[in-house]
């Protein structure tokens, strides 16, 4: 992917639909959605993906023995997980979705995070790929499988310790991508036994605001759009949601304007909302 600018993260669908060919690309599905979506992303895989493109299940490629959902797994079981998709550290990855832009980001996330250098998203996602007539193939695809050496960059993940320190010294400054009345604690959250509200001292960045058709909206906007929530952007940020999916594009929509997060809360608000020493508030401001 040398024609792209190494801090470039995202590639048209007419660049990969020229590269679909390319042995040494590698296209993943990241398609995921909330329980109350009522769609099977695996089942929508089989009936039409991008070809060449094989699944990464994030409900799958996770730590099987949290009860928290998909909670990132440790470097063995990711680097089989990778290697068993054709992956290695070296390998070009693009990354797209079945809603344009939702589970993608995290998926990029956690390969970066791994020792994956070259990850991009595709604009517009599968959506944006359908709408233009571009090409769709059915059933399971599989990748000769690679050697993926992966460690974890744990710096970038967040957990609930440094979480607790944050909010009460101030050392950083935690973003909730949920939506408002979800945030508010005037909607249920839609995982049985989590409690509805957020952390105290947190500020609230919708990631639907920070999206549009699918896609990422521009950097001017982005800009205006922390800056209307209350976020400093030059101060360190770390990004939490419900279950550290969505929390993902606030970081990438950080990237984009040249903030980079200090880090992910994987355990998000499914840790802290489940959780009876964590206090919880549930106003807006």
């Amino acid at each position: 992917m040398a024609e792209h600018d190494e801090d470039e993260i995202f590639v048209s669908t007419q660049w990969l639909e020229g590269r679909l060919n390319h042995l040494s690309l590698a296209i993943l599905d990241a398609s995921w959605y909330l329980p109350t979506a009522g769609r099977d992303a695996e089942a929508d895989y089989l009936q039409g993906h991008i070809p060449g493109a094989v699944r990464f299940d994030i409900d799958t490629i996770c730590d099987a023995s949290s009860s928290l959902p998909h909670m990132l797994p440790d470097a063995k079981t990711f680097a089989a997980a990778a290697s068993r998709l054709g992956l290695t550290t070296q390998t070009s990855v693009i990354v797209y979705d079945g809603a344009g832009l939702l589970a993608a980001p995290r998926v990029r996330w956690m390969l970066k995070i791994f020792g994956l250098q070259d990850v991009r998203i595709l604009d517009g996602g599968l959506p944006k790929w359908i709408a233009e007539n571009r090409p769709l193939t059915s059933g399971l695809e599989t990748r000769q499988p690679k050697f993926f050496q992966a460690k974890l960059d744990a710096k970038a993940v967040a957990d609930l310790a440094q979480v607790r320190q944050a909010l009460i010294d101030g050392s950083a400054q935690i973003l909730d991508a949920r939506p408002v009345a979800r945030f508010a604690g005037l909607a249920p959250e839609p995982r049985p036994g989590v409690r509805s509200g957020h952390m105290p001292g947190t500020i609230n960045v919708p990631s639907d605001l920070l999206i549009e058709n699918g896609r990422l909206k521009s950097g001017p906007e982005l800009i205006l759009i922390f800056e209307g929530q209350g976020v400093t952007p030059d101060r360190p940020i770390i990004t939490s949601c419900g279950s550290g999916v969505t929390a993902a594009i606030v970081s990438l929509a950080l990237e984009q304007i040249g903030k980079p997060v200090l880090g992910l809360y994987d355990g998000s608000w499914s840790e802290w909302g489940s959780r009876a020493d964590c206090p919880i508030a549930t106003s807006t401001s």
